[in-house]
């Protein structure tokens, strides 16, 4: 689509790419939306790491504004929220959902809930682990940790990269509120004049929790199903024999046969995207085809950016 100076949304020729159409020539400018489907609004928040961007999302909830995944907890990211929000009105927020733990999608959620006083979404699993990691801040690397990058083969100054970095996952999270909402696969949220089903995928985070309205032909995917990079999954020392690559796959073998073709996938990095049974089918043929390892990472999310539209 194209918007025009008035910001209305305009028909324009989808363009494609490795067989996926992206609707929209356009992204959101800073403190501005772009409205992918009625009352649904795209938000660009700038990440301080190589993956530059998160797209995060506004739904109308009756007088306020439905709010999935945060940006980190920086004062740029809350300048701009700000100004989003007095751009769309001021209007209060009433939920703060967030589709996992790392530090991108859940750093503000706490400095959110706090000042709207709004409650806080998420799956168990992601909430607990959220805030075991941020009580890592500051802390010297764990000896297990340490025998675990060696295991794996890391050399030195590898090693002394991970020491040097560990604890640093709280840096990018404002405290979380004491409470939260649980969110579980196949529950279903009011938000506005629309239902939610929470869809959980594994493999990138432990309970990831996307939103589908089938009504609007729409899913909010978080990191669970990207267009053009590969979520980060990790083997961690926490936990040295999981396999979270086949939790990534079975997940993508899930989604694949559950969301229709015409839905429009809003993902986390990258544009809003049809064709979800096609990229699918792609990471699951490029990660079994070539045989990819699990990646040990030192970060909450290293992939490359593709920084083309």
């Amino acid at each position: 689509m194209t918007m025009t100076l008035d910001g209305e949304a305009q028909a324009a020729p989808m363009r494609e790419r490795d067989g996926l159409k992206y609707p929209f020539d356009a992204r959101p400018e800073p403190g501005k939306t772009v409205e992918v489907a009625s009352g649904i609004h795209w938000v660009r928040l700038p990440l301080p790491f190589q993956l530059n961007h998160i797209n995060v999302w506004m739904l109308e909830d009756g007088d306020g504004w439905a709010i999935v995944d945060t940006g980190v907890a920086s004062s740029a990211s809350k300048d701009l929220w700000r100004q989003t929000l007095a751009h769309m009105g001021g209007k209060t927020v009433t939920k703060v959902i967030v589709t996992h733990l790392h530090p991108d999608h859940v750093g503000l959620a706490g400095w959110l809930t706090k000042k709207f006083n709004a409650p806080l979404y998420m799956s168990r699993t992601d909430y607990l682990l959220c805030r075991t990691l941020v009580m890592d801040t500051g802390q010297p690397a764990p000896a297990e940790g340490v025998l675990f990058y060696k295991a794996a083969g890391f050399p030195d100054d590898q090693i002394e990269t991970y020491k040097q970095r560990f604890g640093g996952f709280g840096m990018g999270v404002h405290r979380l509120p004491q409470a939260f909402l649980r969110l579980v696969d196949g529950q279903e949220l009011q938000i506005g004049k629309n239902r939610w089903r929470i869809v959980v995928g594994r493999g990138h985070a432990p309970e990831h929790a996307c939103l589908w309205c089938p009504e609007l032909k729409l899913m909010i995917s978080g990191d669970q199903i990207l267009p053009r990079i590969s979520s980060n999954v990790s083997v961690f020392p926490t936990e040295p024999d999981a396999n979270p690559l086949q939790e990534w796959l079975d997940s993508c073998h899930h989604l694949r046969g559950l969301i229709p073709d015409d839905t429009l996938i809003c993902p986390a990095h990258n544009e809003p995207f049809y064709g979800v049974k096609r990229r699918m089918t792609q990471l699951i043929d490029d990660h079994e085809g070539h045989g990819l390892s699990a990646i040990v990472s030192l970060g909450c999310n290293m992939a490359i950016p593709d920084t083309s539209f």
